[in-house]
């Protein structure tokens, strides 16, 4: 049973000196990334963690079913672990959530932060057991690099930070599509995730909420046609507000002028709705500067005079 807005359950905050616990939830992952992402999280004050069977591979995967449902677990578990950080996504996660014991994670709310293929981890923790989880910058793809974290929306969405705006300013890439301004709970994550939940126990809960979506190198007809089932399959009637992500190579045909652009594309699907929608926040699959946005928390989206502003609207953390 999804969780109501008002019983959302906000982990402890994540201070300098904390210990980070490093999962590995979907693909395999190589060492020398995780090596360099633990470096940058050390650089930041804190103290990376992980089980060196993290490193398993079964075809594509980061191990077993099994050796990724207990790895996970365990950190939740762990008391020492302040926050839990995806290495990668690519694919897995889904295996996951059937044999997740819930109720040992639901009695240890903790930071967890992932994007791509981990969105359906985000929004099973959010909707199942009502955390708020965040959508941001995960090891490998993100911290091994030196421009690959927005600090900023780090900091404010797990220190607790009670109220903050993203940068929305002219550098920040992030275009207005249809005006108007709304309230709601921040949710979402990866189209292409969200779109393959419909019709399973762990569908997306769209109702109410300023809805993010993003992906990467989806064709501008494939993410028409993912809309389309997310808005004939009534998830968008309830949605006050839409913010996209940067949503890299999503280009008919690479280097060719196309004709048209992915904006268009989105308009036609979604631009009857008479809400609020922004263009090309970047968070999860992006160029640079990887924000973290929390979900399950309030939020304020206001697209106006070709300005875009969103607010967070609540601390996402305790102290």
């Amino acid at each position: 049973m999804p969780f109501a807005p008002s019983t959302r359950i906000k982990p402890p905050a994540l201070r300098p000196g904390d210990t980070v616990g490093i999962v590995a939830p979907a693909s395999n992952i190589r060492r020398e990334l995780v090596q360099a992402g633990c470096e940058r999280l050390r650089a930041l004050g804190y103290k990376p963690f992980y089980f060196d069977s993290i490193f398993d591979q079964d075809l594509y995967f980061a191990g077993s079913i099994e050796r990724r449902a207990r790895e996970l677990e365990e950190m939740f578990v762990r008391p020492e672990v302040r926050a839990i950080v995806c290495a990668r996504g690519g694919y897995g996660s889904n295996y996951l959530l059937g044999i997740l014991d819930h109720m040992k994670i639901e009695r240890h709310p903790k930071i967890f932060v992932g994007y791509s293929d981990i969105t359906s981890l985000l929004t099973y923790f959010a909707d199942s057991a009502g955390f708020v989880t965040f959508h941001g910058p995960m090891l490998t793809k993100d911290f091994a690099l030196d421009d690959g974290v927005d600090l900023a929306a780090w900091n404010a969405a797990l220190g607790g930070q009670s109220e903050w705006s993203l940068d929305m300013g002219p550098e920040s890439g992030v275009k207005p599509l249809a005006e108007g301004s709304a309230e709601g709970i921040l949710y979402g994550g990866c189209l292409s995730i969200l779109v393959a939940s419909l019709g399973t126990p762990y569908e997306l809960q769209t109702e109410g909420t300023i809805l993010f979506l993003e992906d990467i190198a989806a064709k501008p007809f494939q993410v028409d046609r993912m809309l389309m089932q997310l808005k004939l399959a009534n998830k968008l009637s309830g949605v006050l507000g839409l913010v996209f992500g940067e949503m890299i190579d999503c280009v008919q045909t690479p280097n060719k002028d196309q004709g048209y652009t992915l904006e268009e594309v989105i308009l036609r699907v979604v631009g009857d709705l008479k809400i609020p929608i922004a263009y090309g926040l970047r968070s999860g699959h992006v160029s640079r500067r990887n924000v973290t946005l929390p979900l399950g928390v309030r939020a304020g989206l206001t697209v106006s005079g070709g300005q875009v502003s969103l607010k967070i609207l609540e601390a996402a953390t305790t102290a």
